[in-house]
């Protein structure tokens, strides 16, 4: 079956909407454009697209959630919850490197877009929280952690760390310091939020 007898699916819009961004930047994020690049008429991609900024909402969206799974996973596994916060951002700075390295086109032209789609760049966000928040209530529960609202430390250790995985921050990871830096970050978020142990142990 040939592209042009390939049924048109939103799947299909945003993945051309990508590549075109890929190929002309995020200009192109159009209806237009998309069109173009699919063969078909711009009326065929406002099918499953009402308007451009709509379009743009969902590829970013679509690239969020690329993200997403094996952080999901790493939250709700069970074991010890200072290991598991640790590999939650372990793991978000390196899906985000990666498609910095592996996408970089793409991943610059989502800094452009992710401004103009703050509805879907909040929800992403707000899952990154969630998702600390779930691992940091686990060790309240476990008295590995003091008590804490659990959505509130998970806001401060996500944003404590933004250098690290944020797009905005994506020229500094080449900084051969940056790993030190993360640790350092890292230990003095954990001498907060971990149980202070006995004098003499």
């Amino acid at each position: 079956m040939s592209s042009a007898d390939t049924p048109l699916t939103r799947d299909r819009v945003l993945a051309a909407a990508e590549d075109v961004i890929r190929r002309f930047g995020p200009a192109k994020a159009n209806v237009v454009d998309v069109a173009r690049a699919l063969g078909v008429s711009h009326a065929a991609v406002y099918r499953h697209v009402a308007t451009k900024a709509e379009l743009r909402d969902l590829v970013v969206g679509r690239w969020a959630e690329a993200t997403m799974p094996p952080l999901r996973a790493i939250a709700a596994k069970p074991g010890p919850a200072q290991q598991r916060l640790r590999r939650l951002f372990d793991a978000l700075i390196a899906v985000k490197r990666r498609r910095a390295s592996d996408d970089p086109e793409l991943f610059a032209a989502y800094r452009t877009l992710a401004a103009g789609a703050q509805s879907v760049a909040t929800a992403h966000v707000e899952e990154l929280i969630g998702l600390a928040a779930m691992v940091i209530r686990s060790g309240v529960k476990e008295g590995t952690f003091r008590t804490v609202d659990p959505v509130a430390a998970g806001r401060a250790v996500l944003f404590a760390t933004s250098r690290f995985h944020h797009p905005a921050h994506a020229a500094e990871w080449a900084d051969p310091a940056i790993e030190a830096a993360y640790n350092d970050v890292w230990r003095l978020l954990m001498d907060g939020l971990c149980v202070a142990k006995p004098l003499g142990e």
